[in-house]
């Protein structure tokens, strides 16, 4: 095999380093750079965020709606309702 240039003149054969195609393992400063800018980013991300509120607000609106039911199941809570009631109904006719 043989290189050439245009003028027929040899040429430098191409050198291949194989020390140069092993990827040499980062100064630990980088890696700790990397490391830094990634937990900044996975701080600020946002992702199911939304999802978490919505399961929050459901959670609370489950709880309150237990809680009316409880109240409601009272008796002096029912007896108070009954009355207005009857009142609205005596008053309209």
């Amino acid at each position: 095999m043989s290189f050439e240039t245009a003028n027929n003149a040899p040429a430098l054969r191409p050198v291949v380093n194989s020390e140069a195609m092993v990827p040499r393992p980062q100064p630990r400063w980088r890696r700790i750079r990397l490391w830094r800018a990634q937990l900044a980013q996975a701080r600020h991300d946002e992702t199911g965020a939304v999802t978490a509120e919505y399961a929050i607000l459901i959670m609370a609106a489950v709880a309150f709606a237990g809680l009316l039911v409880v109240i409601m199941r009272s008796g002096e809570v029912q007896a108070m309702l009954t009355q207005l009631v009857q009142n609205a109904l005596n008053s309209a006719g």
